[in-house]
């Protein structure tokens, strides 16, 4: 075993442990909370001024949860300058976790008596304790998310550590819906109708704080982050941006506008189920049912996503998913006071969610590329930073919306089962089931209608991409229309002898399956039957040309020559699955680092051509000229193809 491998276990660890705290206290706050505000900060005998201090209550949480939307790219751009010793990621992951953490349980307090003795005086100090809360824990937010690429440059690795992520994520939010009320009854003195009491809910929030914190702190202790200038922002996020970007890219806009609707809808009904088993069913300890069945299945559906996925395709996948997810909301909505199918349309509508999470948070990566072709230019931070503000968008209108029906259902300061009118039962299930419902139908209208972005399309793009990709390192006159970050290296005379970056056997360029390369469209250059799954760089330069599905690189050389290196073909189709990288973009690499790793079988199981091509892009720039014949056997120390720089041609690099 290799010795850094305690190393890096533990940090796996660390990390899934510090997303199962990061996400056992998002659940706490976001779903649960407005159970605690709702039910028992406001009880007097005067049940109008409790409503309306509920109302104002939820109203505050949910204007400083849309102003916290506009600091968000501030919090990025301050974790962006942080250097510190013990990292960039690590201090704000630390410090955020620490004091949101006992913020929170503040939060889960009547402030000494303020919701008594001065009512409109703990409305200021809970504004302010909120935000406060909600900016550190957007702190902490942020900083953990953005720990993995530099936690390892290895792909493959951090593929393990988002897997790990996600499994402790999912079983973080969800297993407080399994123990919340077991352990809120628990502590509580007083049951009161299974609502449990002021003290019951404040000791299971300072265990939740307490367990978000400790893990956050081991984030910061057992995890390593990876320096290099490679990860250093130049640009910073702008609000502004974001829209431009929408507005300008309408695959990204249509998926977005899409999963708005859906999040909205699907917070809002998960953010009543507590009410539902409370005060409808009166049976709020059966609620763990629900939660302990979610948690099974959440960690299920993170593994099955790819294996549905890769066999069904995106769009039937989602249609499908979001078909079982509305039939769920209506069993639940007529299951009345059975058990059983409460927990039949419960389970039904939860099942899909992380399947459509995951089907819209691909396309929205897809949408990279959409925009690239589109646009010209690649804004992959910014597409990637809409998924979360739509979320938080959708958690903060579900909690105005959760003010509002339970204040309108009676279902507030000292109400129990027996409390709720059949009225009362009524109204509030036209805000649990009527308007999520609609929203979701909505949502899969607008991905009907709008969202064209599928598997088949994204590699149509991608390889179009790689056609134009290299094109412009041909002179002066292309480099002064590009805009670029750094001085590229300038066409120089003399000559280059290029080995191949892979083990195998040669064949001609013009013998190769794909039109586009065998057509020399792509530029000049050889291909490899290959023997071997490493990839090893030609020559000395820079990683100009990086794609998410791995198959691919683009070098240029310190001396101009553009080199695309491209495994397999039809590879984009499996969109990472079986490579491995190890650059990032505007990396400098020696010759013979190894930049990639794929994995033969997977390609031949899939049906596909594993021939890799290499091309000089910028070809017209050069005489090119091979060293071997077609069927030779090489390595990766054989010299291929000599490439010589044109005397005519004196251009300028991008």
């Amino acid at each position: 075993m290799d010795k850094q491998e305690p190393h890096v276990v533990r940090s796996r660890l660390a990390y899934s442990l510090g997303a199962f705290g990061h996400d056992a206290f998002f659940a706490l706050l976001s779903t649960y909370f407005m159970m605690y505000v709702t039910g028992h900060l406001f009880t007097s005998s005067d049940k109008h001024f409790d409503n309306r201090m509920v109302g104002y209550v939820t109203l505050i949480i949910m204007i400083l949860r849309i102003v916290e939307l506009l600091i968000d790219p501030l919090i990025g751009n301050a974790i962006d300058r942080t250097n510190t010793k013990w990292g960039k990621f690590k201090p704000w992951v630390v410090g955020g976790g620490v004091i949101s953490a006992v913020l929170l349980a503040a939060l889960f307090t009547p402030l000494g008596g303020l919701n008594v003795s001065s009512p409109y005086l703990y409305l200021v100090v809970f504004a302010i304790i909120y935000i406060i809360m909600d900016i550190f824990y957007s702190f902490n937010d942020v900083g953990f998310w953005s720990m993995i690429p530099a936690m390892s440059f290895d792909s493959h690795e951090r593929d393990k550590i988002a897997t790990f992520a996600r499994v402790g994520s999912t079983i973080g939010g969800q297993i407080i819906g399994f123990v919340i009320m077991p352990m809120v009854l628990f502590f509580s003195i007083n049951q009161n109708g299974g609502t449990g009491d002021d003290r019951g809910w404040f000791i299971f929030a300072v265990i939740v704080a307490a367990v978000s914190a400790i893990t956050a702190i081991g984030v910061g202790m057992f995890t390593h982050e990876q320096k290099s200038l490679l990860r250093e922002n130049k640009e910073q996020t702008k609000l502004k941006d974001i829209l431009h970007i929408l507005i300008k890219n309408d695959q990204l806009l249509a998926i977005a506008m899409s999963y708005l609707f859906f999040t909205t809808g699907q917070t809002l009904l998960n953010s009543f189920e507590l009410y539902y088993f409370t005060y409808v069913l009166g049976n709020s300890k059966a609620f763990s049912i629900l939660g302990g069945l979610n948690t099974v299945v959440g960690v299920i559906s993170v593994f099955a996503f790819p294996l549905f996925s890769g066999k069904i395709g995106r769009h039937k996948l989602f249609y499908g998913a979001a078909t079982i997810e509305v039939i769920g909301a209506l069993i639940f909505a007529f299951a009345g006071k059975s058990l059983a199918l409460v927990l039949l349309g419960a389970e039904l509508f939860f099942i899909p969610q992380p399947i459509i999470f995951l089907v819209v948070l691909m396309t929205i990566t897809d949408s990279v590329e959409y925009g690239q072709l589109k646009l010209g230019h690649r804004d992959e931070s910014l597409t990637l930073s809409i998924r979360p503000l739509l979320d938080k968008f959708g958690g903060a209108v579900a909690n105005g919306v959760v003010g509002m029906a339970t204040v309108a259902a009676g279902m507030t300061g000292g109400a129990t089962a027996a409390t709720i009118s059949a009225h009362g039962v009524s109204v509030f299930k036209i805000y649990m089931f009527l308007i999520p419902i609609s929203l979701i139908i909505v949502g899969i209208i607008i991905f009907a209608i709008k969202v064209k972005l599928d598997e088949g399309s994204h590699a149509k793009i991608v390889a179009e991409l790689e056609q134009t990709w290299g094109k412009q390192f041909k002179g002066n006159e292309a480099a002064a229309d590009t805009a670029v970050e750094e001085a590229a290296p300038q066409l120089q005379l003399g000559e280059t002898e290029i080995p191949t970056p892979v083990a195998g056997k040669v064949v001609n360029l013009s013998d190769v399956s794909d039109p586009a390369f065998a057509e020399g469209k792509m530029g000049e250059g050889f291909a490899i039957k290959p023997t071997d799954g490493k990839v090893y760089a030609p020559f000395a330069g820079t990683v100009r040309a990086t794609f998410s599905t791995r198959h691919a690189v683009g070098l240029v050389s310190d001396n101009g020559i553009a080199l695309l290196i491209h495994v397999g073909i039809d590879t984009v189709k499996l969109h990472g699955t079986g490579f491995v990288t190890y650059f990032n973009k505007g990396q400098h690499v020696e010759k013979g680092q190894e930049l990639m790793e794929f994995w033969d079988p997977t390609i031949k199981k899939a049906g596909l051509d594993d021939t890799v091509i290499v091309t000089v892009t910028n070809s017209e720039s050069f005489d090119l000229k091979m060293l071997v014949k077609a069927g030779a056997e090489v390595t990766t120390k054989d010299n291929v193809l000599k490439v010589t720089k044109k005397d005519s041609a004196n251009e300028a690099v991008d």
